[in-house]
């Protein structure tokens, strides 16, 4: 760690440059803790999330260990009543979505759910969901049988859609396929609707589910890498509204997300090279944010054992950040979660600011890669929580 970059901002408070956002409560749910105080604590305390995950499933896993939730049961949190058909992506990313309003001290009432929204990314929705669905018109006695109440469970937007209808929220609704880039995606996709007047306040995040089918597709792809990062699954979801409406209400944010970049190049090994060109989206973004380079306390990585991408990561950071900066591993704690990574990397870096006032107003880069050469970079400034809510 580099102590000499951080310039922190000691008084709370900062400019807010045009079309910053203001992140004012978040929510997560992951194998290590579930809400952000139990997260913050669990890092802390250098807690693990890996499970044991055998016979987590009817089906057979390739391995007996993942950062998954073997127990985990959307109605021991949300209730029974509605939720008995919602798949596992869906459960993560509602649990998420309340948990992030529970954090924030902006109330949803009448006179504001038309402007207040959700956007999610994700992989391709629940797999398993879909799979599920499409096995059942073919071994049922007849096709038409299958039962309808599933078949919203199929389409990738069934965890907003479902979202928005339990909390009531009526304004902008997206989901956002993108992968590992989803989390870095949708905060961007955000930041552009309040910009141009679309919405006032949206819940941000993305989610991934673990199942059979994810665990299996990493296996063959990446089972011949040894330092590989287990398979994860959960969700993180932020409250985002204009972070200049959030100062003049005098509300403290956690964090201002000052720039979201990205870019396509690459696939790992072709040109144009995708090393490269996260260094030039990472200047980009600091560029935007109005933030130097040594000027970046923390960088939180995707890097999750992956020889080829780590490799995109090590090399696009060095040039943009140099070799000295300090770098946040998520998947350490949370695993490899595909979609739903950039945003627990986001969350990682709240987590620290949580408790942490000496380090008010530091800045943080979150970095993202993709196999197919999408990258991606957003710059954070953030602040402690000290007390219940944003009141200052």
């Amino acid at each position: 760690m580099n102590a000499t970059a951080t310039t922190p901002d000691t008084t709370g408070h900062s400019a807010v440059r045009e079309n910053t956002l203001a992140i004012t409560g978040w929510g997560v749910v992951t194998s290590l803790a579930i809400g952000a105080a139990e997260f913050t604590t669990a890092i802390g305390e250098g807690r693990s999330g890996l499970r044991d995950v055998t016979g987590m499933f009817d089906e057979d896993l390739p391995e007996d260990q993942a950062f998954a939730m073997p127990d985990f049961r959307v109605r021991d949190h949300l209730g029974r009543k509605g939720t008995s058909f919602f798949d596992r992506s869906t459960s993560l990313g509602l649990l998420g979505c309340t948990l992030a309003l529970d954090d924030t001290d902006l109330t949803v009432t009448d006179d504001n759910r038309d402007r207040f929204g959700i956007v999610l990314g994700t992989t391709a929705g629940s797999v398993k969901a879909t799979s599920d669905y499409s096995r059942e018109t073919l071994e049922g006695d007849r096709p038409f049988l299958v039962n309808p109440v599933l078949f919203p469970n199929t389409v990738m937007n069934c965890a907003a859609g479902q979202s928005a209808i339990w909390l009531g929220l009526k304004g902008v609704n997206a989901t956002v396929a993108g992968g590992r880039l989803a989390g870095l995606s949708a905060l961007r996709y955000a930041r552009n609707q309040i910009r141009r007047g679309y919405a006032d306040a949206l819940l941000v995040g993305s989610v991934e589910e673990f199942s059979p089918h994810t665990a299996w597709f990493s296996h063959r792809q990446h089972s011949a890498e040894e330092g590989r990062a287990k398979v994860g699954e959960g969700s993180a979801v932020f409250v985002v509204e204009n972070a200049e409406a959030v100062r003049a209400q005098g509300r403290t944010p956690d964090a201002e997300v000052l720039a979201v970049e990205v870019g396509t190049y690459g696939a790992p090994g072709r040109e144009p090279d995708a090393g490269a060109g996260l260094a030039d989206c990472i200047g980009r973004a600091l560029s935007r944010a109005g933030v130097e380079p040594a000027q970046v306390r923390a960088v939180a990585t995707g890097e999750s054992g992956i020889a080829r991408l780590d490799d995109i990561e090590r090399r696009g950071i060095e040039a943009a950040l140099g070799a000295g900066v300090w770098r946040v591993r998520a998947t350490e704690w949370v695993g490899e979660c595909q979609s739903a990574s950039g945003s627990l990397q986001i969350a990682a870096l709240l987590a620290g600011h949580r408790g942490h006032p000496e380090l008010d107003g530091a800045v943080s880069v979150v970095t993202s890669v993709s196999p197919d050469g999408g990258v991606g970079a957003a710059v954070l400034r953030g602040w402690h929580r000290a007390r219940g809510d944003h009141r200052s």
